[in-house]
């Protein structure tokens, strides 16, 4: 089940308000990846906006984007000057073989990996769709930093939207609530006040929490080896204290 706020255009029209681009790290740290590679697969690209970056640096290749949410690619679609494949879909509905050299999921997407199956399978997709000095990079929070624990907003958290076609100023309201902490999987609610709406607007999410020894073993089942891991954006290394876990695998040895 996709996420409301992912799926519904109208809420989908106001991710880039509230994960505004120049406040992500992540994308800072995947774009020289980008970059480097003749072609790209941006798992959960969302609204497009880390392969509209690289193309806008000057990627000649193929980009090309995957979400499940079809409010995200909604707004992804609007720069189609800009020669990017949107692909409605997740990776289990995927047959690519050794097409992409690199193959990324950014924000948090693979904690929405939430079965053994679905995770597996997924893993088996990226693997297929690499080629064979291509690359998977992705991250998943470190379970030992709790972040959820912070998560539940004791004060609504107002964030200025740009303004109308009349300029006329608006703010976005938004609060979380954590409902359940269940072994690996947390389960939180997040609700938005939106200008011009008479009633709040709910999305729910599960996100999975896995840590190194098991993230390694399921991408070594699936025929991946890591190159590298890192603990935040800025390279550092992994500790437990790491808010992040980053991985940069590759197709092992057959």
């Amino acid at each position: 089940m996709v996420d409301r706020l992912f799926a519904d255009p109208a809420l989908a029209s106001w991710y880039d308000v509230l994960c505004p681009t120049d406040e992500r790290s992540d994308f800072g740290f995947y774009l020289p990846h980008l970059m480097s590679a003749r072609s790209v697969l941006d798992v959960g690209c969302g609204t497009g906006t880390l392969l509209r970056l690289a193309r806008e640096a000057g990627h000649q290749g193929r980009l090309c984007g995957l979400d499940p949410g079809a409010g995200m690619l909604e707004q992804a679609r609007r720069w189609p000057e800009l020669d990017i494949e949107w692909i409605l879909g997740d990776l289990e509905s995927t047959s690519w073989e050794r097409e992409f050299d690199f193959v990324v999921m950014t924000g948090h997407a693979f904690q929405e990996l939430l079965g053994d199956a679905e995770l597996r399978a997924a893993l088996a997709a990226v693997r297929a769709a690499l080629t064979d000095d291509g690359r998977f990079g992705f991250e998943t929070r470190n379970p030992l930093a709790r972040a959820w624990e912070s998560w539940t907003t004791d004060v609504p958290v107002d964030v200025p939207a740009p303004a109308d076609a009349h300029g006329s100023a608006a703010t976005v309201r938004m609060t979380r609530q954590v409902r359940s902490v269940d072994g690996e999987t947390v389960s939180f609610r997040t609700t938005l006040d939106l200008p011009g709406e008479r009633a709040p607007q709910h999305g729910d999410s599960t996100l999975r929490f896995l840590g190194a020894d098991r993230l390694t073993a399921f991408l070594t089942e699936a025929g991946l080896a890591v190159d590298e891991w890192y603990g935040d954006w800025d390279g550092g290394p992994p500790t437990d204290a790491s808010p992040e876990i980053i991985v940069m695998a590759r197709r092992a040895p057959e």
